[in-house]
């Protein structure tokens, strides 16, 4: 499998921790896996943590890990992020809940705040993209 991190020197990179949140550029071989956005229901469609930033970052993580998991990739296996969230502000409180999501593979990550997701509880959504051997 070939995925390549790569951190040009010229560009700024957020940090935690003094380690990279994650890669400007990610080069990438081999099957591909796009996840759509997930958002932070439990499997009986209740949402998780209604008003809790941190607890919905992580009900999402989750679900991603078991939508990946599914197709036969883990969070190594990332290259791509694109969150959604309600509240960018307090969504930046939480880059460790973040981290445990993405700091193993360090995909390359874009952050919008939005004015609502699909519904008035929920305040983060992410898609991915993972590429894995064939």
């Amino acid at each position: 499998m070939g995925i390549q991190q790569i951190q040009p020197k010229e560009l700024f990179q957020r940090k935690l921790g003094g380690k990279p949140l994650y890669s400007a550029v990610v080069a990438a071989t081999g099957k591909q896996i796009f996840v759509a956005g997930t958002v932070s229901r439990n499997q009986a469609g209740e949402i998780v943590g209604v008003g809790d930033m941190r607890a919905q970052i992580l009900q999402v993580a989750e679900n991603l890990r078991i939508s990946l998991k599914a197709a036969g990739a883990t969070f190594k296996d990332l290259v791509k992020t694109t969150t959604y969230v309600t509240d960018i502000d307090e969504f930046f409180k939480y880059p460790d809940a973040r981290a445990t999501i993405f700091s193993e593979s360090m995909p390359t990550s874009t952050t919008v705040e939005v004015r609502r997701l699909s519904q008035p509880e929920l305040m983060v959504e992410i898609e991915v993209v993972a590429v894995v051997n064939e």
